[in-house]
Order: C-alpha cells, then structure tokens, then sequence
C-alpha cells in the first residue's frame, strides 16, 4: 500500500471514529441549538428547528441524554440552548446541572420550541432558528452530525461552507476490500492505537452498563438469561446492552461509525468479546477492529448515514469479518462473511432508532457470525443470486443501492406513519 492510501486510510478513522454522547441525532440538534445561542448571544425567546425526516425519525422514539427522561427534537434544541456547550460538539450536554434539566421542562410545557419537517433536502438536515426581540440567529448542520454548513445573524451571513467534508478529509471512495485487509495487516499500530483503544473502553463501558442494569427493553440482558453463555450469545448480548442502555438516555460517551453510536458499538462489542474468547493480544484486537470500521463505513458510503436501511445490518456484517480476521481469514473468507451476511439480513427497515434497535443489532451480529460460520467451511450464495452479483464489491454496491435509491419511498412511509399523515 503506498503512502497516499495509507494516510487517507488513516484521515478517515479519526474523522469518523469520534465521541458522542447519546443518540446521535437529539445531540447534534443539542449541537446547532448550543451553537445559536452563543450565536444570538442571550436566551432565546423563540426556538424553531427544521430537521429533514431522518433526523425526526431518530430523534423521536429516544430519551435525551442528561435531561432527566424527556424525549424529542423540542427537549433537545431546549437542553441545547439552556445548558449545552458547543465547543464539546457531540458531547455538548455531557454537562448539565439539575436545574438546567428542570429549565428544559418548563420551557418545554410553555411551548418555546416548535419543530418543522424540512421537504426535500438531504437526509441530515438540521436548522435551529432562534429569536429574542429583533434579534435573531440561525446554524445549520448538513451532510455530517457536526458539521456546521452555514451560521446567521440578524438575517447575514457568519459562516458557510460547502455540504461537503472538510479539505483534506479522507476520501471513502478509495475503500475496498483488498486494501482494506491489508491496511489492517500492515498499519503502524501507534497511528491507531488512540482511536482504537478510545473505542474499546468507551463503548465496552456502556455495554457493560446496559448488561448490568435495567435499561430499556434489557435486550442484552435476556439474550444472556435465555440463550446461554456461549461466545455467540455473548458477543450480540454485549452489542445489543449498550444500544438497550444508549437508547433510553444513558450519559456515557460512545465512539461512533458512520455518525452512528449503535453502529460503533455493534463494529466494537462482537469482536472484543471474540478475542477475549479466542485468548488474541491487543495488536490482534485493534488489527482487527480496524477492519471492522473501514468495512463498515465502506458499506455506508453508498447508502449515506441516515436512510430507511438499518446501519446495524452494515456494523453486523463488518463485526463478523473482524471476527473472521481474528482466526486469520484471508481475503476471499472475509469477502464471502460479507455477501452472506448482506444476502440474509440486508435491507432491514429502519424505523427511527428506539428501544428495538438493541434487536435489530443483536439480529444483524447473529446474521453476521452465521455468515461467518459458512464463509469458513467454504458455503456462500452463489454470486448472480438476487443481489449478489459478479463479486465482493459489486455486491456491497447493490445492496447500497437499494438502500439509498430502493428504499426512498420507504423511507417517507416510514416517516408518514411516525408523524401521522
């Protein structure tokens, strides 16, 4: 691999593996809010947010982080404009004081935030519109979950940037399978090592807070009270806990993929729980997660972050090939977990992320292994199949498709039915 790749491969694991704190949707909502008020400058006497229907879609079913169980695009931009701190981005109300919380609440009941669904733009999409007297000010975030496109003052123009990543962002064009293996065998494990570890602590601390308490619908905790002990149960009870305890409000950070903190989650849980089970080195460990991420976001980036396709089934797929790496797989046992993975559970509906989508993980982990399990003893669906065709990469980029053009009037059913039309 020459130096080029090698450092876009790099750019691309910093930029993507990130910390958030909660769902990633209310906090970048928490974000724009946080971002207008130090714009306007003093509390605002008005709130409107518009949010694309995706945005809606995730933010509605899940309790906020830190804002004492209230739920909603409303309570977030609220708890963003009261007590956030936009310099902390996704982890902007990581520091919240009881009385902020109750602020929130009353503000809330009082109606200063109305929440508007914007038609016909991007699937992330965030404005928050903010007003105190003549004065106004405005943020929106585009394309990523922190990344601000545009800030308004009194109806002028601060700041505005392309919808696109920033110059020399990493190029996800680039990925693919081959390169991906061999970047993971080669990599200079001190250029990871931080990312990396950062994500095993962080999400292994909030799986083992959804394991130990009753968060949620407990979707960990009754994988492992029904189903055993065995490395497989353990492995989707550890990634569906930390999405049982994320989805109902649990403060501790997460390291994300794809702007997803249940898809770093499912990418991280499975492969740690295999290697403490396989008796594998840290190198091996990291080696291995580095896999998992890059071929997790290279399934996203033909779909996009936020659609009506389910990102667990892509984390899912990818978790298995880290486990895959892990027993020392080559390129064409990793590239066959893929299309049996994506052959059986590609195309799950996203609903909004919830309580369930610690199920829909715990499906897409179970899908992945299995695809393994084949992949290993040489059994795969034959390629020309539905939508496993020509090979590896053509396949991805079917499925993709599906997801981002195929799934589109899903997607506003989806949402037609969440907001009752």
């Amino acid at each position: 691999m020459d130096t080029i790749q090698y450092d876009n491969y790099i750019k691309i694991l910093k930029e993507e593996l990130i910390t958030a704190m909660g769902c990633t949707e209310p906090i970048a909502i928490a974000f724009a809010a946080a971002k207008a008020r130090a714009v306007l400058g003093q509390m605002p006497e008005k709130m409107l947010v518009r949010c694309s229907g995706n945005i809606i879609k995730n933010v509605k079913g899940v309790i906020v982080p830190n804002s004492g169980g209230q739920k909603g695009v409303e309570a977030a931009a609220i708890l963003g404009a009261v007590a956030g701190n936009a310099e902390l981005e996704l982890q902007v109300i990581s520091q919240v004081s009881p009385t902020e919380i109750e602020q929130t609440r009353v503000l809330y009941s009082q109606g200063l935030c109305q929440c508007e669904l914007e038609e016909g733009t991007e699937n992330l999409f965030i404005r928050v519109e903010l007003s105190a007297g003549k004065e106004t000010a405005a943020v929106e975030i585009r394309t990523k979950h922190n990344h601000i496109a545009r800030i308004e003052r009194n109806g002028q123009i601060l700041f505005e940037q392309p919808d696109v990543v920033l110059k020399g962002a990493g190029d996800k064009s680039k990925l693919n399978i081959q390169d991906i293996l061999d970047f993971a065998k080669i990599v200079n494990l001190d250029d990871i090592r931080e990312i990396i570890g950062r994500q095993i602590t962080y999400n292994s601390a909030i799986s083992a807070e959804g394991l130990a308490h009753k968060w949620s619908s407990q979707v960990g905790q009754m994988l492992i009270q029904s189903g055993g002990n065995d490395v497989r149960t353990r492995a989707r009870a550890a990634a569906a806990a930390g999405s049982d305890a994320r989805m109902n409000g649990c403060a501790l950070p997460v390291v994300i993929n794809s702007g997803s903190g249940n898809q770093g989650i499912t990418c991280t849980m499975p492969v740690v729980v295999y290697a403490k089970e396989r008796g594998c080195d840290d190198d091996t460990l990291y080696r291995a997660l580095v896999l998992t991420n890059l071929l997790s976001l290279h399934q996203k980036r033909y779909i996009g972050n936020l659609s009506a396709y389910c990102g667990a089934v892509s984390a899912g797929a990818a978790a298995a090939c880290g486990i895959a790496y892990l027993d020392g797989a080559d390129y064409d046992v990793i590239g066959k977990t893929l299309i049996n993975t994506l052959g059986n559970v590609g195309g799950i509906v996203c609903d909004g992320a919830k309580a369930s989508c610690a199920a829909k993980i715990s499906s897409a982990v179970d899908a992945g292994i299995m695809g393994y399990e084949m992949a290993r003893r040489d059994l795969f669906f034959p390629f020309g199949e539905g939508l496993v065709e020509k090979d590896y990469e053509t396949t991805i980029q079917n499925i993709g498709r599906v997801g981002r053009l195929g799934m589109k009037s899903t997607d506003v059913e989806v949402l037609n039915i969440m907001i009752g039309k």
